[in-house]
């Protein structure tokens, strides 16, 4: 995995509203955002869900109702997310995160387009 570019923010706040089902993440430019458990959970760095190679993308399905259950600190660059459903092989960078937060609107509005396209639901099946 590549190293941090030195240029990127650095969280200062990550909080975890269970109620809501939304992970909150301050950088210390100022920048906030906030990620739907959903969110990060279809959009999970893992090979599992991105495959090895661009195009080996793996459509997450019935992921609606997902939670964070654990927050594990990986050194000084990363965490990684524990989800209800079992998942926890991706390894959330600084870097992503915040590409993830400029980019939110966009990666969601894709992930509903695709998710139409191959008829599936973001419910349990």
């Amino acid at each position: 995995m590549a190293g941090l570019n030195p240029q990127t923010p650095v969280p200062t706040e990550l909080k975890l509203h269970r109620k809501s089902g939304v992970l909150s993440v301050t950088f210390n430019d100022g920048k906030a955002f906030n990620f739907p458990c959903e969110f990060l959970r279809v959009y999970s760095p893992s090979a599992e869900v991105r495959g090895h190679e661009p195009g080996q993308e793996i459509l997450q399905t019935g992921k609606k109702n997902v939670t964070i259950t654990h927050i594990e600190p990986i050194g000084r660059y990363a965490v990684r997310l524990d989800f209800s459903d079992g998942h926890n092989t991706g390894l959330y960078s600084w870097d992503l995160l915040y590409d993830y937060g400029l980019n939110q609107e966009t990666m969601w509005q894709d992930y509903l387009q695709r998710l139409q396209a191959a008829s599936g639901s973001r419910e349990t099946g």
